[in-house]
């Protein structure tokens, strides 16, 4: 009789059992829940917002700037996110935020289908970390300053969301594909800002 195996716990395992679990639930609770993966957790919940295909109106920013500064301590080298006490206590209870929570959830479980580890080696060193986290500034930056009700601050934060995605699924493809996003994302907005501020001047 042959054991029965087991199915491994998958990113989208661990999610819904966090969401379904109880306990309050705020950027504390994700981080002590999530440990070494934090990182690239945060930043797939904090940008996770902005990449949604709708205005926003700039109602993101705060989370925008949450990711810039724990992408600044992945920089600097810290293994463990550190966040002000304002911060841990964030809440993502409320309807909004379990729609939200549970759409990410099943996006991460379709892209599990067809993610796998490739070249999983990239992802293992103190330079990938730095590389990701700039990344991360950067594309946080661009959603930051993408004009409100615009839409264009979805896919630079889209990108980030796949880069950590990438990260967390150590796949290079799933990293290329949010890289590629992220530079469309960012030329899009400077070619439109540049556009409508050309568009201005010449009305005045």
């Amino acid at each position: 009789m042959q054991p029965a195996t087991t199915e491994p716990v998958t990113l989208g395992d661990e999610l819904e059992a966090w969401l379904k679990s109880d306990g309050e639930k705020t950027l504390g609770s994700l981080v002590e829940a999530f440990g070494d993966k934090s990182f690239a957790i945060l930043f797939v919940f904090l940008l996770g917002v902005p990449a949604l295909p709708v205005p926003t109106g700039g109602a993101t920013h705060v989370l925008i700037v949450i990711a810039i500064l724990i992408a600044l301590e992945l920089v600097a080298g810290r293994h463990e996110v550190w966040l002000p006490q304002r911060w841990r206590s964030l809440s993502l209870a409320g309807d909004k935020w379990q729609r939200f929570l549970t759409s990410l959830t099943k996006f991460v479980r379709r892209l599990e289908r067809f993610s796998r580890p490739r070249l999983p080696f990239l992802f293992r060193h103190r330079l990938a970390d730095v590389v990701f986290g700039l990344l991360v500034i950067g594309g946080s930056i661009a959603a930051f300053v993408a004009p409100p009700f615009t839409g264009l601050d979805t896919l630079p934060a889209l990108g980030v969301v796949l880069l950590a995605l990438a990260m967390l699924f150590e796949d290079a493809l799933v990293a290329l594909a949010g890289l590629i996003v992220l530079v469309v994302g960012v030329v899009l907005e400077v070619v439109l800002g540049a556009a409508a501020v050309h568009g201005v001047s010449s009305l005045l």
